[in-house]
């Protein structure tokens, strides 16, 4: 089995040394990360810049742009191989509800489901890199779990994966969740430069809107490893008859005049 690692916070980051670390005996296993912290570029292309691929004094290669990059390059000719699961992260912080929207972590995963391969996203819930060991030996005995169920046969699916930052042994087993929701998202920064220009810093994320019972907000909060099935289809499935309905009153002849 070969197993490709990505990651959003950069080749040096503890997280995807954790991650190689707890693989490496399980299947062949390589690395292909962005050099610089990438977080909440999504699913981001570079496509008016070229984009260089280096090697580090551990074996990891690095590439100038972002996870989604990473990944597209390595599954669209440098690898030479395809393989059998991408695993990304372990990132520096939750990706759950819609955080899992702007995570690069998760589109790392997404590109390699995208290209119709099997992938899971890794992050802790908080940052820090607390228990990070606890994070790496948790992510191993899924992978070996879902390589015992023989669910790694090329029929691709996206998971999204929460640890709590504690001790192995106080891990709540896994749960799988939907994903939750989060109120909007902290007021813009403003600040000025030495210029005198204002200066605007995102906000941070909003908590938790929708954390009942059955979300990962909850399940992560009482202490479980969340596992949360993704898919990529955006369609609203159920109003696709009223927006058929809306649709059909709108002709070329509505069009002004010239």
């Amino acid at each position: 089995m070969k197993i490709l690692i990505c990651n959003d916070d950069g080749y040096q980051a503890p997280g995807v040394a954790a991650l190689y670390e707890a693989l490496k005996d399980v299947a062949e296993v390589e690395v292909i990360a962005p050099e610089q912290n990438n977080s909440a570029k999504s699913n981001a292309l570079t496509l008016h810049a070229p984009l260089y691929v280096h090697q580090s004094s551990n074996g990891f290669r690095y590439v100038n742009g972002t996870p989604a990059d990473c990944m597209h390059i390595a599954l669209t000719g440098l690898l030479g191989y395809r393989p059998d699961l991408v695993v990304s992260g372990i990132n520096n912080g939750a990706n759950m509800g819609d955080d899992t929207i702007y995570s690069g972590t998760v589109g790392a995963a997404m590109e390699a489901y995208l290209f119709g391969i099997p992938a899971i996203a890794f992050s802790q819930t908080e940052k820090g890199w607390q228990h990070l060991d606890a994070a790496g030996a948790t992510a191993r005995a899924l992978v070996e779990q879902l390589i015992r169920q023989r669910v790694i046969d090329g029929t691709p699916w996206l998971l999204n994966v929460n640890i709590p930052n504690l001790p192995f042994d106080q891990l709540k087993p896994a749960k799988v969740c939907r994903l939750g929701r989060r109120h909007a998202a902290e007021r813009v920064i403003t600040m000025d430069s030495p210029r005198g220009e204002t200066m605007y810093w995102i906000g941070g994320a909003g908590a938790a809107k929708d954390g009942a019972e059955g979300t990962d907000f909850h399940a992560a909060l009482q202490g479980h490893v969340t596992i949360t099935p993704l898919q990529v289809d955006l369609t609203d499935h159920p109003r696709l008859a009223h927006w058929a309905e809306v649709a059909s009153g709108v002709s070329a002849s509505d069009a002004p005049a010239g």
